[in-house]
């Protein structure tokens, strides 16, 4: 019986000690309830119950949007991530010859893939030979004899 109460009261501490810290590192605008003095007092003063209601009533909850006006990564912003599910960025459309707005669709994605394979091609075909590259009309420059590293 008495190690479990000495282990209880370990616990206890331990508990004590990660609360404390949390409230003190805790952003200022993201606690609840009470300001945060008082809460290193109510974690401090009521040995079990503090602790647990700082975890549970104090301890904010992450926004993706602080009080403060910070906003968070796109991959951590829920409404952004709904989004992309419900058709896209910027709504999931596209415009037409016409002008009008229709979603955007699997044709509409192999078309844009085929029209960058064109333009890659492009400029492929627009760039130098390899043995155009390696001649170079400036003196000390290009392959001269009895270099090692050529």
């Amino acid at each position: 019986m008495p190690k479990l109460l000495i282990g209880l009261g370990l616990a206890l501490v331990i508990l004590t000690v990660y609360t404390l810290v949390d409230c003190a590192v805790f952003d200022r605008n993201r606690i609840r309830a009470l300001p945060r003095w008082v809460w290193f007092f109510v974690i401090f003063l009521v040995p079990l119950i503090g602790p647990l209601l700082w975890l549970f009533v104090g301890h904010g909850r992450a926004t993706p949007t602080t009080r403060s006006g910070r906003s968070v990564a796109p991959d951590d912003d829920l409404d952004f991530l709904r989004g992309l599910n419900s058709g896209g960025v910027n709504g999931g459309s596209v415009k037409t010859d016409s002008g009008e707005n229709r979603p955007f669709n699997d044709k509409d994605q192999q078309e844009r893939i085929r029209r960058m394979e064109q333009d890659l091609a492009d400029l492929d075909k627009n760039d130098p030979t390899p043995d155009e590259a390696t001649k170079k009309n400036e003196p000390g420059e290009g392959d001269q004899p009895g270099r090692r590293d050529a």
